[in-house]
């Protein structure tokens, strides 16, 4: 049972979609505190001029709120970024799809909402979206840093961790192995698919790839895969030992 923990981010990366895609259950914990100038409220977009940053704004800039207390702070928000990715992705062969995607959206949800439909939609669209999702909210476990994370996975019968990058630097790997959960992290390696203009770039809206190619095309873009935490750490610690040398 594989499981993928994540705060919720607003329409995220293809890269993002992998993870989402190796996922048996995946859990957004709605309940950590904002963290201003994190992908909570903001992505990126590829334009003609270049990447643009398209961000929700909060009420009180998010300060000292939990993710699932968050406000907008205008109602209108989506109406700029609406035009944002029209103008962005304009040409692209399946612009359409990705503004249905946008447009069926329900923004006079809770923002928390509508950033966890943000993410679910275009997963559901190109058919990588987990059959189980819950928020760490429902599950009401509690705790600090990693110890919590095992004990989310735990609640819902995982024997596999999914992490992004960022665990390496927090998670006791031999401790989840105790508990008989394996960690595994993220070995993000997504297919290139056609944007305008060159250079390409992978680190923009997912939309980006919905707009591009067929939603059945889309899948084989992500090329989601794995490391063992080992080897992850590996990777890691030769990358600093160059940046030293």
């Amino acid at each position: 049972m594989k499981v993928v923990i994540s705060q919720p981010m607003y329409f995220p990366w293809a890269g993002f979609l992998a993870q989402m895609a190796l996922a048996d259950v995946f859990i957004w914990l709605d309940d950590a505190q904002f963290s201003k100038g994190s992908f909570t409220n903001r992505v990126q977009v590829k334009t003609a001029q270049g990447v643009k940053w398209m961000s929700i704004p909060l009420q009180g800039k998010g300060s000292f709120r939990q993710i699932r207390e968050l406000e907008a702070g205008r109602a209108d928000w989506h109406r700029a970024h609406r035009a944002l990715i029209a103008q962005a992705l304009r040409g692209r062969p399946h612009v359409a799809d990705a503004l249905d995607i946008f447009d069926a959206l329900d923004h006079s949800a809770p923002l928390c909402d509508v950033l966890v439909q943000s993410a679910e939609a275009p997963a559901a669209a190109i058919g990588v979206l987990p059959k189980t999702r819950m928020t760490s909210t429902e599950l009401g476990v509690e705790g600090q840093s990693w110890e919590r994370v095992l004990s989310l996975v735990k609640a819902v019968g995982g024997t596999e961790y999914i992490s992004g990058r960022g665990g390496l630097g927090y998670i006791d790997h031999e401790a989840f192995e105790a508990e008989g959960v394996s960690v595994r992290y993220m070995d993000y390696a997504p297919h290139p698919w056609p944007q305008d203009p060159p250079p390409f770039t992978p680190y923009v809206t997912g939309l980006d790839l919905i707009a591009s190619v067929s939603r059945d095309k889309a899948r084989d873009h992500l090329n989601p895969a794995t490391l063992d935490w080992r080897e992850a750490k590996a990777q890691m610690a030769k990358a600093q030992a160059e940046d030293t040398t």
